[in-house]
């Protein structure tokens, strides 16, 4: 059932990330959030359901690792079969960093395969993991991978983006945004085992382990009560000082799916002590609560419904065509949304030569909400008008006696004819008198 899950989760976000319109809607959520940084999208269709300082630089802590998982499933193509081995320098870079480890000390000397060891990164957030595979991939050097997330980032056009290490500690210069994070999250979604590995409570890294290593991510453990969504699925925590409480996760529910990054929120409270409460899970879980009860998908347009009319020259049996929309357009609103909210807007030619093909782009059709632009979609013929030869001629005739030229030229003719004809009688009147 998991993997079958995995496999539809895939399909979706390989056609999302592919495309990646994102069209927003600013809904409102009914309650405040402590957490400064929202991003919710639905899956399904790519729609941005709520949105609060999204393009605002951030740090991503150890939601970096997402990337890292990215670069690591790229260049390791059998992550089963492939044994590293735990070397104690690799480990001694991150002595006196105050990381979140996964036990990998315990395994020095010894190998693990890098699918453990993306387990230990991405279910305890073990930036020991994280650093032995960037130097493994790196070739043993880390600035090289390092190098390698940058190109991909890149690439997934995360364009305030930039990573200085692949396990999260803080870096002035390492930062993303929530939005840029979605289109990495997202485009990880679609690599092997990720969802597997992010949606896993507990994990023991071999026989001999005595104790699991326990997912960091709250709102998939069952035992938390507060913060546990059972339609929550993965994906990824990260906590320091500087980037505050995050969290990148996912939920199903209904088949209807949806993405929530939440940043920095608050580590300690009003006096400067450590904040217990993880308000970056908390609300999340809130979000999903108010999007699964509030928002539900709604077509704008219709690939049936009339939005407009061109005028048609020669047409045979009629004079105008109905535009129609190339495709029908749906999106993600709240419920409370009235339709006189949302606002569609034709702009088209005004008049066109027959023939018209049905399917023609004769226009496009803006749909709007609240002064912000949705989407735009073409809007084609409805049917096929065809020429009248008839009316073309009766037309180009209509033309020519109307045109100022031929105007002139016929009454230059008959300015012609008249002096002709009065020559004539002329002529003919001296022949007359000669003959007397």
């Amino acid at each position: 059932m998991k993997r079958k899950l995995s496999a539809i989760v895939m399909c979706i976000v390989i056609m999302l990330v592919s495309v990646m319109p994102a069209y927003a809607v600013k809904n409102n959520i009914n309650f405040k959030t402590k957490t400064d940084i929202f991003y919710l999208v639905n899956l399904d269709t790519d729609t941005v359901v709520y949105s609060k300082n999204s393009d605002k630089k951030c740090y991503p802590a150890s939601t970096t690792k997402i990337m890292t998982y990215i670069i690591v499933s790229e260049n390791i193509s059998d992550v089963e079969g492939t044994k590293v081995e735990v070397k104690q320098d690799v480990l001694d870079r991150l002595a006196g960093t105050d990381s979140s480890l996964a036990g990998v000390q315990g395994y020095v000397g010894a190998e693990l395969s890098i699918l453990q060891l993306l387990k230990c990164m991405m279910i305890s957030s073990g930036n020991d993991a994280a650093e032995v595979l960037a130097d493994y991939v790196g070739g043993g050097d880390t600035d090289k991978f390092v190098n390698l997330m940058n190109a991909k980032a890149a690439e997934l056009e995360c364009r305030h983006t930039h990573f200085v290490n692949a396990h999260g500690l803080h870096d002035n210069n390492q930062y993303t945004t929530a939005e840029d994070m979605s289109r990495i999250a997202r485009y990880a979604m679609t690599r092997p085992y990720f969802m597997d590995i992010t949606n896993t409570v507990e994990y023991y890294v071999d026989g001999d382990a005595e104790e699991p290593l326990i997912n960091t991510n709250k709102m998939i453990n069952p035992d938390e009560k507060d913060y546990y969504y059972k339609y929550a699925k993965g994906i990824k925590t990260g906590t320091t000082d500087e980037a505050g409480h995050c969290l990148v996760s996912t939920a199903l529910k209904d088949n209807v799916s949806y993405m929530c990054i939440a940043y920095n929120a608050p580590c300690y409270d009003a006096d400067g002590e450590w904040e217990e409460t993880n308000y970056a899970m908390l609300e999340s879980k809130k979000i999903y609560e108010w999007a699964y009860k509030n928002v539900t998908m709604r077509e704008v347009l219709g690939n049936s419904t009339p939005v407009g009319t061109v005028n048609v020259r020669y047409g045979e049996g009629a004079d105008k065509v109905n535009l129609i929309p190339e495709y029908a357009y749906s999106t993600m609103f709240d419920k409370n949304i009235k339709d006189t909210d949302i606002v569609i807007s034709a702009k088209c030619q005004n008049e066109i030569d027959a023939p018209v093909k049905r399917g023609t782009v004769l226009g496009t059709a803006t749909v709007s909400y609240k002064g912000e632009e949705l989407t735009k979609v073409n809007l084609i013929a409805e049917k096929d008008v065809n020429k009248s030869d008839f009316l073309y001629f009766k037309a180009v005739a209509e033309n020519v006696i109307k045109n100022p030229l031929f105007i002139a030229i016929a009454v230059i003719v008959l300015l012609l004819f008249v002096i002709y004809v009065i020559f004539v009688v002329s002529v003919s009147e001296k022949k007359n008198k000669d003959k007397k």
